[in-house]
C-alpha cells in the first residue's frame, strides 16, 4: 500500500524543515497542494528543499513547476480538468464519483477517490459514500491498487482502506494536526505520528 502526504493548504514558517525531515524519515510521495497561493511561494518552498527530494514531489496547480524543478508529476484536482497541452509525464487525478473510476484509472497513473470520510483540514467537506457503496465498488474491482483513499484519512482508519483494497491512502489533516503552526517549533510529535502511519501502511 502506498502513502501520499498532502501539504497543508497554507504555507507556514517551519514547513521546509518539517518536509525535509519527513523525506529523511522515508516519505516518498508528497503532494504540494496550495490552492489559493501565488506560485512564487511554492517556488520559495521548493528552493529551500534539497534537489534530491524533487523527484518525490507532485504539484497541484502551477504546473510549470514540474518542468522547472524536475518534479515527479502533476495532479489534476477535478474529474474534468485537462492536462496541459503537450504534457507527457506522470499525472494523477481526484475523483468524486465511483462510477467514473473505471475510465479515469485507464488514463492516469493513480486516482484519489475523495471524501471517504469527513475532512479534517476542511471539515466542511463531508463523506460522499456509504460503506455499502464502497464495498460494492471494491467487489466490482473499481477500487484497486491504482485508487487511493482520500478525505479524512487517519492512522486509525488505514486498516479500513486496506480491507477495501485501496492501493494507497492520502494523509493530510491527521498529520498536520500534530503541530500547531502558531505556537510550536518542535515537530517531534508530527514525525512520530508519520512513522506510526508508515508502519500501519506496512
Amino acid at each position: 500500500m502506498k502513502l501520499v502526504i498532502m501539504t497543508k493548504s497554507t504555507f507556514f514558517v517551519e514547513e521546509d524543515k518539517i518536509l525535509a525531515t519527513l523525506f529523511e524519515e522515508g516519505m516518498d510521495n508528497l503532494h504540494l497542494y496550495k490552492p489559493n497561493a501565488e506560485p512564487m511561494y511554492s517556488e520559495r518552498l521548493l528552493s529551500l528543499l534539497s534537489e534530491d527530494f524533487y523527484k518525490k514531489i507532485t504539484v497541484h496547480n502551477h504546473f510549470y513547476l514540474k518542468q522547472e524543478y524536475n518534479l515527479a508529476g502533476i495532479h489534476l484536482d477535478t474529474m474534468t480538468e485537462s492536462l496541459p497541452s503537450g504534457y507527457k509525464g506522470t499525472f494523477s487525478r481526484t475523483c468524486t464519483d465511483i462510477e467514473q473510476l473505471k475510465e479515469l484509472k485507464k488514463k492516469t497513473n493513480y486516482v484519489f477517490l475523495k471524501n471517504i470520510f469527513d475532512g479534517i483540514e476542511a471539515p466542511q467537506q463531508k463523506a460522499s459514500f456509504t460503506l455499502n457503496q464502497l464495498e460494492y465498488a471494491a467487489n466490482k474491482g473499481l477500487i484497486d491498487k491504482k485508487v487511493y483513499a482520500c478525505g479524512g484519512m487517519t492512522l486509525e482508519n488505514i486498516r479500513f482502506a486496506k480491507e477495501l483494497g485501496f492501493g494507497g491512502v492520502v494523509i493530510c489533516g491527521d498529520l498536520w494536526n500534530k503541530f500547531d503552526i502558531h505556537s510550536e517549533t518542535d515537530f517531534k510529535e508530527l514525525i512520530s505520528h508519520f512513522n506510526k502511519i508508515r508502519k500501519a501502511i506496512g
